[in-house]
């Protein structure tokens, strides 16, 4: 069953609770490369361009979605060609529409903030962090920030923050990693432009939603072990040209993920943004 269509409920109290079920390839409806609008569809579920909806049973217990959500902001993070890419569509995603979970009826419009997006290569990398915060502002629209790294060939590792904030966007390619601790999902690193815009952020992932499950690999050889939460912290300090320091904070409003124990050492060497070589 290599197509897998999977959700996970994150309570406000309690421990994650994920669910899985796999289908037959020939089940599988997909939209050609290039050829918009985009849509996967499988069963009863399916992602479109501005919706998402699904039908889901694991372990005696029954969740369903419809889902429309609208944005303002999209970016791609990463396009490596034969390697893959990570788009987010939607950034600054309001949701609206209802989630069914065992007999529990959420519906409101909006629902909630997030983020949607598409990742796509041919294997899971062997290490990645991936990170995304929403901040509700008393003035003005939210603003967003995500954030990737993850190993490539010959030793390289692939490094890109994105910050939306005020209608503006800023790329930074040059993260530093103070720390990456995949066993308590900790991200801390700093940044910066060459106009001068200084970026310091940290991601906390600790505490009761902390959620480890496995991924199947692309070629359903096996499953590896990933850790995720989406009622992560975060929280974001910046500073432009002649400007003050601004901080944004969120207390359940980031998702962190992360996959490997390590960097590698000092074989990674200087960080990369979008140059595929040394």
């Amino acid at each position: 069953m290599p197509v897998q269509v999977w959700a996970t409920w994150f309570p406000a109290e309690g421990k994650p609770h994920s669910f899985v079920q796999g289908f037959s390839l020939q089940r599988l409806e997909l939209s050609a490369r290039g050829q918009p609008p985009f849509h996967f569809r499988v069963a009863e579920n399916a992602i479109d361009e501005n919706s998402c909806r699904g039908v889901l049973e694991a372990e005696g217990c029954g969740i369903s979605w419809n889902l429309h959500y609208r944005s303002t902001f999209r970016v791609t993070l990463s396009n490596k060609g034969w390697i893959g890419f990570s788009r987010t569509p939607h950034s600054d995603a309001l949701f609206s529409g209802q989630i069914r979970l065992d007999g529990r009826r959420f519906e409101a419009n909006p629902l909630g903030l997030g983020v949607q997006g598409h990742n796509c290569g041919y294997r899971h990398r062997n290490l990645w962090s991936w990170a995304h915060a929403c901040f509700l502002r008393a003035q003005g629209p939210p603003s967003t920030l995500e954030a990737l790294a993850y190993e490539m060939p010959l030793g390289v590792l692939f490094r890109k923050a994105v910050l939306w904030h005020n209608g503006e966007r800023h790329i930074f390619r040059n993260l530093q990693e103070d720390k990456r601790d995949s066993k308590n999902l900790q991200w801390d690193f700093r940044c910066s432009t060459r106009e001068e815009f200084q970026l310091e952020v940290a991601f906390d992932g600790r505490g009761a939603t902390l959620h480890r499950f496995p991924y199947v690999k692309t070629d359903c050889t096996g499953s590896f072990e990933v850790t995720n939460n989406s009622l992560a912290r975060a929280t974001v300090r910046f500073r432009g040209r002649n400007r003050a320091v601004e901080e944004l904070e969120t207390s359940v409003g980031a998702v962190l993920e992360m996959a490997g124990d390590s960097l590698g050492g000092a074989s990674l060497g200087q960080p990369f943004g979008d140059d595929p070589v040394r």
